[in-house]
């Protein structure tokens, strides 16, 4: 293996791309979130010795967790790596650390200040980090779907069920309705026994999440499911519609998942004989369904490490993890399922000067971008996070 070099390409740059890693800016189209203090400069030399200072400094006071899709530079101070339940369950794991520093994004620093305890604070490094994917399913649009099914006389066969991917106001939603969370690892668990307490499901906020689920792994057909889209009258549906519907589908998605399409799992197939198609199942319906392996994060990380030595895949999922994938496996040809970079925007906010200026405020005395979720809103949408945990 010594001599094995890496297979990787990367795939090439857009105007986007070079945005999203911090080497433009968009004032129409960024949100304005400053950090209250001075953030070093990417180009300091210094920034990896005064983030590991920093964090010798502070010693077992902080736990430093990142999610697979960070950057490199941010993931080589990570106390934990994971996907988001994964690590707000090891916050949960760490009462006696004072200081949870997340490296993702706010619904994931949201989750773990619920799970962690009244002592600890959960400080996110970019209040800009959010997700698009929680975006897309707003509290007061929610409950205006549920009115609506009130209204119909369907709401008491009704289940919610939120992805992980979402807010704590729309955990807390599900919550205080009987329902319950799912990650994309026990979504069909989730959705069994959501069909056990109801004849339907109002699924939130991935749809393609949902769709996958219940179409390719508990075999309902496409017209079981209908799109609820919360920018039209009604959800843009038909009472009967609803009425006759098993999956209500929230309109929401992942930005960067979705972005691979059918055409890119032809181009790859014709461009390398014999590659595996693997995607994440919040890509689309047709993409899961020309893949060779559908999977979660974790799912992903495994398949990839126990594939043989001199086997080529297609991944659909987030380029760090994809890179970071090839590169620790150059004896596979590992390659991005696009052509164009494609980053989680978001999750990218996260950078090592915004890393070290959080750990050196902390080091000051000062606790900066503290996430704390309301104590009702927590209460409710512990239920359904202690529901998915007591899925059989």
């Amino acid at each position: 293996m010594a001599n094995v070099t890496s297979t990787w390409t990367e795939p090439s740059n857009t105007a986007t791309a070079l945005l999203l890693l911090g080497r433009g800016t968009d004032p129409a189209s960024e949100r304005g979130v400053d950090c209250p203090g001075d953030l070093p400069a990417p180009s300091d030399p210094d920034l990896v010795a005064r983030a590991t200072a920093a964090k010798a400094a502070l010693g077992d006071r902080v736990f430093v967790l990142g999610h697979h899709y960070q950057r490199d530079e941010v993931i080589q101070f990570a106390d934990v790596t994971g996907d988001s339940f994964k690590l707000a369950q090891q916050a949960a794991a760490r009462p006696d650390a004072e200081f949870i520093v997340f490296c993702g994004v706010h619904f994931m620093a949201e989750s773990a200040d619920i799970l962690t305890t009244a002592r600890q604070r959960v400080i996110l490094p970019d209040l800009a980090a959010g997700c698009s994917m929680a975006d897309m399913a707003v509290l007061g649009q929610v409950e205006t779907a549920w009115e609506r099914f009130e209204d119909l006389g369907i709401a008491a066969d009704v289940v919610p069920v939120t992805y992980m991917n979402s807010s704590a106001d729309i955990k807390g939603f599900v919550g205080r309705n009987k329902g319950v969370v799912c990650t994309s690892s026990n979504a069909k668990r989730a959705l069994t026994w959501s069909f056990e307490q109801g004849s339907k499901v109002f699924f939130l906020p991935d749809q393609h999440l949902g769709r996958n689920t219940a179409v390719l792994e508990m075999g309902f057909d496409l017209d079981d499911c209908v799109l609820y889209d919360p920018h039209k009258p009604g959800g843009g549906l038909t009472d009967d519609e609803l009425r006759d519907a098993r999956m209500i589908l929230w309109r929401g998605h992942c930005s960067v998942h979705g972005r691979f399409t059918l055409d890119s799992v032809r181009e790859v197939r014709e461009r390398v004989p014999g590659v595996n198609v693997l995607v994440h199942p919040e890509c689309r319906h047709d993409v899961v369904r020309a893949a060779d392996q559908v999977g979660s994060t974790e799912y992903i990380i495994k398949a990839l490490d126990a594939a043989p030595s001199g086997s080529a895949w297609a991944v659909g999922t987030e380029l760090n993890l994809v890179r970071r994938l090839a590169l620790a496996h150059p004896d596979k040809q590992i390659m991005f399922l696009d052509r164009t970079v494609c980053y989680c925007s978001t999750m990218n906010r996260i950078d090592l000067p915004h890393l070290v200026w959080a750990l050196e405020e902390l080091v000051a005395g000062r606790v900066p971008n503290v996430i704390t979720v309301d104590e009702e809103t927590a209460a409710n949408a512990r239920v359904a996070l202690d529901q998915m945990l007591a899925l059989p």
